[in-house]
């Protein structure tokens, strides 16, 4: 395991990158720890945020044509022009050019989401745990095809030193400050509007 008693480092928009691996279409008729639709709008929302916050992003996907189909279409219009890398490794960073792309952000700190939360969020995020880096995953924007699955994804990756979280919290860490002119974009691309109230009342007192 890592060692746990480190000084607390912070996300940052300039420390971090996002690796979202198989968020594919076939993939997805088979969660079951979470709705299609609330898996699919968590993804876009932290897609979305983390361009907000310019976050460097990789996008994944394995045997694309012929096992799991493409990435889910709301993801891919969240993230236009981005390359989608397809492989046929079950753990990512055993693909060379996603380890380039990984590596080629040069950033330390790494925020994982992936279907499925055991595997393709699990597996490359305790390989960079494993090459000195810090990993995070996104557990409200993985999802898995069972509840022992998903809790024993996560003890596994608990055990290994990897950070588990929810989305917005790690957005939210990365953000730090709401003086930060993108703040109320970064609220708005999370549906989390209700952050912004008392703006919208003062709007709506001076109507």
């Amino acid at each position: 395991m890592t060692n746990q008693n480190r000084f607390y480092e912070p996300l940052t928009s300039q420390n971090a990158a996002l690796v979202l691996v198989d968020h594919q279409v076939g993939l997805l008729t088979g969660v079951r720890d979470y709705s299609i639709g609330e898996l699919k709008h968590n993804v876009v929302a932290l897609a979305k945020a983390a361009k907000l916050l310019k976050l460097p992003i990789v996008v994944t996907t394995t045997a694309r044509d012929n096992m799991w189909g493409p990435t889910f279409p709301e993801l891919v219009e969240a993230l236009p022009g981005i390359e989608i890398i397809d492989r046929s490794s079950v753990n990512a960073y055993d693909d060379a050019r996603v380890a380039h792309a990984i590596e080629a952000t040069g950033r330390k700190k790494l925020i994982f989401a992936g279907v499925s939360l055991e595997v393709c969020a699990a597996f490359p995020a305790i390989t960079a745990v494993g090459r000195g880096l810090d990993a995070y995953v996104a557990v409200d924007a993985s999802g898995t095809f069972s509840q022992t699955k998903h809790q024993m994804g996560l003890l596994r990756m608990v055990q290994a030193g990897v950070i588990v979280s929810d989305y917005t919290t790690l957005m939210v860490e990365i953000l730090k400050d709401n003086a930060r002119p993108e703040a109320g974009a970064v609220y708005g691309a999370m549906d989390m509007d209700w952050a912004k109230l008392v703006g919208q009342v003062s709007q709506a007192n001076g109507k």
